[in-house]
């Protein structure tokens, strides 16, 4: 059984699906542009349970208090490249601007086109003149529609890979855990990624909803 949003628009997102994310994706592939997917993700310190079903009771140990570590990313879709803006604090509309110059400085032989959610911090007036300065495209998904951003995909590969049942006892080793997972994205993760990343979406077409 799987989840859908309950405000999705399901014919909203099997058209942008159709006319507008696939079109980019052929267009990346014939390397005529780069393609991002941009997201943030916001790793609590808290434990992730990867035990479904055991006869026995299992403990993991939970650290106090909920310290983060927020990342927002950029995933390249063929070389599975990502570039990241972290921090302890928040990530805001500035956070988004600085990936948008990284991007510029390493990226820039290409056009670049991101597919991002709708934040507020991301589809704001600092990061839209930001983005028409360096002559970035900014595709905003349809909302509800996390399934259809490639990097989601990434964020629940690092918490199985690092924080499923573990944990640390302090926050800097929690972070350093993340941040090596995410540095070996396309070296020794590569084939798992590969297999993972791979650009099919699912479409909801005759979805059944249980009561």
């Amino acid at each position: 059984m799987k989840q859908l949003p309950a405000k999705a628009d399901l014919v909203a997102q099997e058209t942008f699906k159709t006319q507008t994310l696939q079109p980019l994706i052929e267009q990346a592939q014939q390397q005529k542009l780069h393609l991002f997917f941009v997201d943030a993700a916001h790793f609590v310190m808290l434990p992730f349970l990867g035990y479904l079903y055991s006869l026995a009771v299992r403990y993991v140990r939970s650290a106090s208090g909920r310290k983060r570590f927020n990342v927002l990313g950029a995933l390249h879709l063929l070389s599975h490249e990502l570039v990241t803006i972290t921090t302890h604090d928040y990530i805001n509309s500035v956070s988004v601007c600085h990936l948008l110059d990284k991007l510029h400085l390493l990226y820039s032989e290409l056009p670049i086109v991101l597919v991002m959610d709708n934040a507020r911090y991301q589809k704001c007036q600092l990061v839209l003149q930001k983005a028409a300065s360096l002559n970035i495209e900014l595709v905003f998904l349809t909302p509800y529609s996390p399934h259809l951003n490639l990097i989601e995909r990434l964020w629940k590969f690092v918490k199985k890979e690092v924080l499923y049942n573990q944990h640390y006892k302090d926050y800097d080793k929690f972070c350093q855990a993340i941040s090596q997972c995410l540095q070996l994205t396309h070296t020794t993760h590569k084939d798992a990624l590969d297999t993972l990343l791979v650009p099919n979406f699912q479409s909801f077409d005759n979805v059944t909803f249980n009561p």
